[in-house]
């Protein structure tokens, strides 16, 4: 078992400077109106600029409120040298980059420069703008309207980063046109490369002592060269991961390859687009495309089901996915073979004639890898087949992306900070560092410095029936209505799958109307995640309802949000193939997948919804936990005893109660 350490006697270098900085006489306190100095924040603070000294790793768990994010900016820009900062979204991103980082940069007044780092759907590109303005293939007057502000901001912008023009939607269907990909990037031939916003960004992080990436982009870089990340991590000393618990996820995503039929019918597109503008006399490019469109799609209904995940071993070997897909790569090489023979005649064209051959060579690694071969050098993974309403996946993901991170961070020496305020379950490391492959490395947690037994209540309905009933999510909404109502609105409802997200909308969309209760309703899907979430604050006694992006980096602060419901505890579904995959795995070694992998997810999931509740020191709050296996099963105390030390009540009077101001009774022990 993997504790966090204690305190350690040692005093370290720059411990006497942490101290001045963070003290109530410090730096902050002088410069940042409102700022408190923290304990817990203060030796965070030393204990990751002893490591930025020693250049060794740091495994760093701060609660909710710790002040984390200054506690590794502040040693970072004094002594981190070249320092890589990497978040969970780009939200966080563009905030540490515009508001933390500057304001730290100022009250130090280091002199440090500083770089934001995205991948590069993120910037305008001047190539597929002009050649969309050209072509006009536009198919809404809203996407045409969209261009047009395009069009304006290329000639004003000094960066290129969409995320500057607001008006347009992040989701707006015509940011693909405008922005380039890897495979249709033509990089030192474009006629706009001295121009480029990819490049132009790629060096000033080249340049700067401190970059801020995303996770995406890290791991993006790390498996596919392709973000700049590449360049910079030889000459970076320290790499901070914020938000790490999210790390696992998106290394897998990334480490792992996916080959999608909507790739394959988006290069027909294009080989039929450039085979007519640059070689029309050179091949009937319609009929040489064809095949391979009739066999993609041909692919995908092999599952007639709109959705379905399937590891290999469950497709049935007389199911029609096996000849479709041979038939699909015997279509890719006739394709290729004319592409040979005209690829000499546009840039363009040879570019569609690698991506073809790059597709083509993933189709038929991914079920014809020879086991031994597999085993030699390559991380043991999993295939499995994923469809959705309109394109089909194939995927091969690793079983454990440990030892290919640790290759990553093999060579020089630096430093690496890992921190977040959910890594641990109940102060045990194992299962992070098992997920990480950090073994050895030192972890450390500093408690929030919020008073949660007097702030919030923890409360677990009587009476639920057992989630996977049929009438369990009807159950939630019973059990919620007369707490939403008690709080005024101001309520987080947290599903766990869409689906219940759907059904909780549709009942107290009825109810709220029935009974005549003036709170507005959000709805995840009816608009996107910031919208939404800044409407729910602007409402003050509104109910959002939401499912996993929701869960986490959401922050409202004050009486707006004063009730988090969640309906279930958070487990993976039980049919995901990796999850299948990885258990059968760890059962092999001897170890329970369910104690081992499944129950700490679950934890540090659900840490993270609860805590979206409590987010500064006079924030009041009861956190609703619908689900009864948390009082019936023998892990649901691991469970409680992991979450932050609320009141703890199985009574719906005592939450109504609370929300009156009135004194408990006392407390059941849930």
């Amino acid at each position: 078992m993997i504790e966090s350490t204690p305190a350690s006697n040692t005093v370290g270098k720059h411990d006497e400077e942490v101290e001045q900085i963070f003290g109530a006489t410090g730096l902050l306190s002088a410069s940042i109106k409102g700022y408190k100095p923290r304990q817990a924040q203060t030796e965070m603070a030393k204990a990751i600029a002893n490591a930025i000294v020693g250049q060794t790793t740091l495994l760093a768990e701060a609660g909710t409120g710790t002040g984390k994010t200054y506690a590794y900016l502040t040693p970072a820009l004094l002594w981190g040298g070249k320092v890589i900062v990497s978040t969970g979204t780009k939200n966080l991103q563009d905030q540490l980059f515009l508001r933390d980082i500057p304001t730290i940069k100022k009250v130090l007044n280091a002199p440090v420069s500083v770089a934001l780092l995205k991948g590069r759907a993120n910037y305008l590109c001047h190539f597929h703008l002009e050649r969309t303005l050209q072509n006009g293939r536009l198919s809404s007057p809203q996407d045409v309207g969209y261009l047009r502000d395009i069009s304006r901001f290329m000639k004003t912008t000094s960066t290129g980063d969409k995320a500057e023009l607001a008006r347009v939607p992040e989701t707006a269907p015509v940011w693909n046109l405008v922005t380039s990909t890897r495979d249709n990037c033509m990089g030192a031939e474009c006629q706009y490369y001295q121009d480029c916003f990819v490049m132009k960004a790629r060096k000033e992080a080249q340049q700067a002592d401190v970059v801020v990436v995303n996770h995406h982009l890290f791991f993006a870089d790390v498996a596919l060269k392709d973000t700049g990340v590449a360049e910079l991590l030889p000459s970076a000393n320290t790499v901070i991961f914020d938000e790490a618990h999210q790390l696992p996820d998106t290394a897998t995503l990334f480490f792992g390859e996916t080959i999608s039929t909507s790739q394959i019918l988006e290069l027909c597109r294009d080989v039929q687009a450039e085979g007519l503008s640059h070689a029309r006399d050179g091949a009937e490019w319609a009929k040489i495309v064809a095949p391979v469109e009739r066999a993609t799609r041909d692919l995908r209904l092999t599952f007639p089901q709109d959705s379905v995940r399937l590891s290999l071993p469950q497709i049935a070997a007389s199911s029609p996915f096996f000849p479709a897909l041979e038939t699909l790569k015997d279509s890719f090489e006739d394709m290729i073979a004319v592409l040979e023979t005209q690829a000499q005649r546009a840039e363009t064209l040879e570019q569609c004639r690698v991506r073809a051959i790059a597709l083509r060579d993933q189709l038929h690694d991914w079920n014809d890898d020879p086991p031994a071969k597999n085993a030699a050098n390559k991380p043991e993974c999993v295939l499995w087949v994923e469809a959705f309403s309109v394109s089909l996946q194939l995927h091969k993901t690793p079983l454990s992306i440990a030892p290919i991170f640790n290759k990553q961070r093999e060579g020089v020496p630096r430093t690496w900070i890992f921190t977040s305020a959910t890594m641990a379950v109940k102060n045990d490391f194992s299962h992070y560092v098992s997920q990480m492959g950090l073994w050895d490395e030192p972890a450390r947690t500093w408690p929030s410095p919020f008073d949660y037994q007097n702030q919030g209540l923890l409360y677990v309905p009587e009476g639920m029936p057992q989630p996977n009933s049929y009438e369990y999510s009807d159950a939630v909404v019973d059990m919620a209505l007369p707490m939403i109502e008690a709080a005024g609105g101001r309520t987080f409802l947290l599903c766990t799958t869409i689906k219940a997200v759907k059904h909780s909308a549709e009942r107290l969309r009825d109810e709220f109307q029935k009974r005549k209760l003036p709170f507005p309703l959000f709805v995840q899907g009816d608009a996107g995640r910031t919208e939404l979430l800044d409407r729910f604050r602007a409402a003050g006694n509104g109910v959002l309802i939401g499912s996993q992006s929701f869960w986490e980096g959401v922050d409202v602060r004050g009486e707006a949000l004063s009730l988090v419901v969640i309906d279930k505890l958070p487990f993976s579904p039980p049919d995901d193939p990796v999850l299948a995959a990885r258990i059968e795995a760890m059962e092999k070694k001897g170890l329970n997948g369910f104690v081992h992998h499944q129950l700490p997810e679950a934890i540090i999931n659900l840490k993270q919804g609860a805590g979206r509740l409590i987010r500064d020191e006079t924030d009041r709050g009861v956190l609703m936990i619908c689900d009864p296996r948390l009082i019936s099963k023998p892990y649901g105390k691991r469970i409680w005893q992991s979450l932050p030390a609320f009141s703890r009540t199985r009574k719906a009077e005592d939450v109504v109660n609370f929300f009156s101001g009135v004194p408990a009774s006392e407390p059941d022990a849930a």
